[in-house]
């Protein structure tokens, strides 16, 4: 059940999302030229590590309940991965369509941070 007392965040849910996205797909893209094995493996580890750990009050269903600054640090882990990945995979029109994604991202989930560094 999601906590009342977190901050409404349905547009920072689709722009989190959007980079999630980008990160499971241009990570292995940028991985899979030197070694496919790895490449399979960090989309499952993206996509796993938030599906298995959340933050109590931030999800509806909790597998396994992990402090708020887990919850950021996953958020983070995408960010940097799904930036870093398009500038080692992607054209640089693209690479620089990601950072701003990225940038846009951290400022819409910094209500969210706040709320979950308190819990």
């Amino acid at each position: 059940m999601l906590s009342e007392d977190r901050p409404a965040d349905a547009l920072a849910s689709v722009f989190r999302f959007a980079t999630e996205l980008v990160a499971w797909v241009a990570t292995p893209w940028a991985l899979a030229p030197y070694s496919v094995p790895p490449a399979v493996l960090v989309v499952v580890v993206l996509i796993g590590l938030p599906t298995l750990f959340a933050t109590p009050g931030d999800k509806r269903q909790v597998i396994v309940a992990v402090p708020g600054y887990v919850t950021i640090l996953l958020v983070v882990l995408h960010v940097v991965l799904a930036v870093a990945a398009a500038w080692a995979a992607w054209h640089a029109v693209a690479a620089a369509v990601v950072s701003v994604l990225a940038v846009v991202t951290v400022v819409l989930e910094l209500p969210r941070w706040r709320w979950l560094l308190t819990h």
